[in-house]
């Protein structure tokens, strides 16, 4: 869908054209998919595992009651950039998949919060799934899980900055990013392949320039644990890369952009004669 189309998708459903922000997001984020493929070094287990990561920026219209995509009927909707952020590696002989999805809104000054995150884990031991979402008084969290002392569980995380989020705010205005001394709660896939519970943490923040790039450091000294993003000083802020160490697994994770694809439309590309397409992306045809 061009960006004529989306436009008038979203004039459609009651939101004015104000509520896009600048014309550099709409004439950029509202033309298709960007794809942007990552070579991973993955920490687990004291190692570090190699693997790839695709991060897939999409702009959509987001019901913001139900919080879910909006396709038709009435309903307030806002625009939202939506990361669908994926990581596949191995570790030893099982395999391990991962996906994060985060909807921010991309009128950041009247919604400085995402609205949703879920976060799934798969493995050949089983699988987890967790759930955020913003609500009033802040964050409520689901989380389903196959271990035993996690189990099933419903709860209410209260008022923070979501780290989830931060990937899409430095796509959209890196200026924006929190900093200072913070309250955060951390990456879920991070809690996940802790088995720590999700709760808010203390977190210093710090946005600097360098040679062209911004780079983002969240550091979390309760948790012995720090992230660096990576990023373009010019819009539209492409992510070269991260790394993440911690502590107390002693283990270190790091990502660096090798593949980037503008203005994509993969849900077209669905027939078999597509999967040629995802050599632009260094991905192989067939399942890894």
């Amino acid at each position: 869908m061009r960006i004529a189309s989306i436009l008038l998708t979203i004039s459609a459903m009651g939101l004015q054209a104000a509520d896009l922000t600048s014309k550099a997001v709409r004439d950029y984020w509202f033309d298709g998919a960007e794809i942007s493929r990552y070579e991973l070094k993955q920490g687990r287990y004291g190692e570090q595992h190699p693997g790839h990561a695709e991060f897939i920026f999409v702009t959509e219209p987001f019901l913001t009651k139900k919080q879910v995509k909006h396709e038709s009927g009435d309903g307030s909707s806002v625009p939202v950039l939506k990361l669908n952020a994926l990581r596949t590696f191995n570790t030893g002989i099982y395999s391990y998949r991962t996906m994060t999805s985060t909807f921010q809104p991309t009128d950041l000054k009247n919604h400085s919060h995402a609205l949703k995150s879920t976060t799934s884990v798969q493995d050949w031991c089983g699988q987890a799934f967790l759930q955020l979402n913003r609500r009033k008084s802040g964050w409520s969290l689901q989380l389903n899980s196959y271990f035993q002392n996690e189990g099933d569980q419903s709860r209410k995380l209260g008022d923070a900055v979501l780290e989830d989020a931060v990937w899409l705010r430095m796509r959209l205005d890196p200026q924006s990013l929190p900093q200072g001394k913070i309250r955060m709660i951390p990456a879920a896939l991070f809690s996940r392949f802790q088995h720590l519970p999700m709760k808010p943490e203390s977190a210093n923040a710090t946005l600097e320039l360098r040679n062209r790039r911004y780079h983002y450091t969240l550091n979390y000294p309760t948790l012995g644990r720090t992230l660096v993003i990576e990023a373009d000083e010019a819009f539209p802020h492409v992510i070269r890369g991260w790394s993440e160490a911690h502590q107390a697994s002693g283990t270190k994770t790091s990502a660096k952009l090798t593949h980037h694809l503008t203005k994509q439309y993969y849900w077209d590309k669905k027939r078999r004669s597509d999967a040629r397409s995802r050599r632009k992306l260094g991905l192989s045809q067939t399942p890894r």
